[in-house]
């Protein structure tokens, strides 16, 4: 009976399903407690992504914190925007299930960085029977955002007599013809310039051959470098991430040339927000008046005194426009490059001093100062028209004319330099050069 019983083989698929059962229900509880583990982590990564990128956005709760901070640190209206978003992704589904979340924003020089860390305890169901209890989710989502460079920007203007030379190659055509015969008067003949504007009181000087330019129709450059300005805050306008990024402020070297004697800017918009409103105000960028021809010699392009009224209307600390709180400086100079102005000693002419009288490539020593206190100098060069024809020119411009641009380059913060000729477009080469500086990399160490 033993050997019978041993030897028989019937039934043997009941006995083992009996011994396999066990472990093939554990095998399908494990596939169905770590299906619903897989689908936690899922969720619970989800969350994290969402919570780390939306804490930090252009218009999130860290942003508008960071905004007003001078320095780095933590953002901590950040980390309770990314807890609320967080628990607002995460469903019902999972809702007995216990989970911690560690959440980080911070803001280092230009860079908004988050982190959040989940930790999860999921009880098991059929995993239990193994001896198995719970099963630990955890994860990291990161996520940077670099701010926008915040910049205030000083347009400072050459509108001295020299900015009345014809726009283009057409204007100075014009220009001369209009003056073949010294016109009304007038003694120089075949004149590029419309030069002066001898009064602002509405007395008409027959002999002002900005007045002939007027009548005739004829463009001069600091029409163009208006125009220029009013076209650029349109662009800068569009160019800014937000509404706070730019501020501009306008300034010419002086509205009459008694301004200019006494070393006073001419005020065309305050730095202001308002892109706008800086837009209206170049209505009153004009050429540079004279009380009457020759007047103080026509000294009235200091670069010196110019630079040095621009760095005193720039207060404060210079930031590295981090924030709003941290605004970077920008001097954007638009002029021709020759000085001609009252300066007795240290005239950089190879020729000296006439008397006083200065005719120089600009002094890049004032640029240097600028520089040095971190603000940057973006220079615009309208290239100085030569006068072959003219004796004056011949004697005191000639000797450093091919001085002139390089000055002007020497002047720039590096890689912030641009030059135009009377032929080319000033609007284009002042958009290009504003291009330039908001897309250069900010240093922020």
């Amino acid at each position: 009976m033993l050997h019978r019983f041993i030897v028989d083989r019937s039934g043997n698929f009941g006995i083992m399903t009996a011994l396999l059962v066990v472990p093939l229900f554990g095998a399908a509880g494990t596939a169905i407690d770590f299906g619903s583990a897989l689908s936690l982590r899922t969720e619970l990564y989800a969350a994290a992504d969402a919570a780390a990128v939306g804490s930090i956005t252009p218009k999130s709760d860290a942003a508008t914190q960071a905004n007003t901070m001078s320095g780095d640190g933590s953002l901590t209206l950040g980390k309770s925007e990314a807890q609320k978003i967080f628990f607002s992704q995460t469903s019902k589904k999972h809702g007995d299930v216990p989970v911690t979340v560690d959440i980080s924003v911070q803001k280092a020089g230009g860079v908004l960085s988050s982190t959040v860390s989940f930790n999860a305890t999921m009880p098991t169901t059929f995993m239990q029977v193994m001896g198995f209890h719970q099963i630990t989710v955890s994860g990291t989502a990161t996520a940077r955002y670099e701010t926008p460079s915040y910049m205030d920007f000083f347009m400072l203007l050459d509108n001295t007599p020299s900015m009345g030379v014809g726009a283009t190659a057409a204007d100075i055509t014009a220009m001369k013809n209009a003056t073949a015969n010294g016109h009304d008067g007038g003694k120089d003949k075949n004149c590029a310039f419309a030069c002066h504007i001898v009064s602002e009181k509405g007395v008409e000087d027959k002999k002002s051959y900005y007045n002939v330019a007027r009548k005739n129709g004829v463009t001069i450059r600091i029409d163009v470098v208006a125009a220029s300005v009013k076209a650029l805050m349109a662009k800068a306008k569009d160019t800014q991430s937000m509404a706070s990024q730019f501020r501009v402020a306008a300034y010419t070297f002086g509205k009459t040339a008694q301004d200019a004697k006494a070393a006073k800017l001419f005020k065309v918009s305050d730095l202001d927000y308002d892109l706008g409103a800086v837009a209206v105000a170049t209505d009153m960028i004009n050429l540079m008046s004279i009380p009457y021809q020759n007047y103080y010699n026509d000294q009235q392009t200091s670069f010196d005194e110019a630079l040095e009224g621009i760095e005193g209307e720039i207060k404060g600390a210079i930031g590295k426009g981090t924030s709003n709180a941290d605004r970077q400086k920008i001097v954007f100079f638009v002029a021709d490059g020759v000085g001609d102005s009252y300066k007795p000693t240290g005239c950089t002419s190879p020729k000296g001093a006439n008397g006083g009288r200065c005719i120089e490539p600009i002094d890049t020593s004032d640029c240097k100062k600028l520089k040095d206190r971190g603000i940057k100098v973006a220079v615009l060069y309208t290239t100085y028209l030569p006068l072959p024809d003219n004796g004056f020119y011949n004697d005191w411009v000639k000797p450093f004319e091919n001085k002139i641009a390089a000055k002007m380059e020497e002047c720039a913060t590096p890689g912030l330099y641009f030059a135009v000729s009377p032929t080319e477009g000033i609007e284009e080469a002042m958009e290009a050069l504003f291009l330039k500086i908001v897309s250069a990399p900010r240093i922020t160490s």
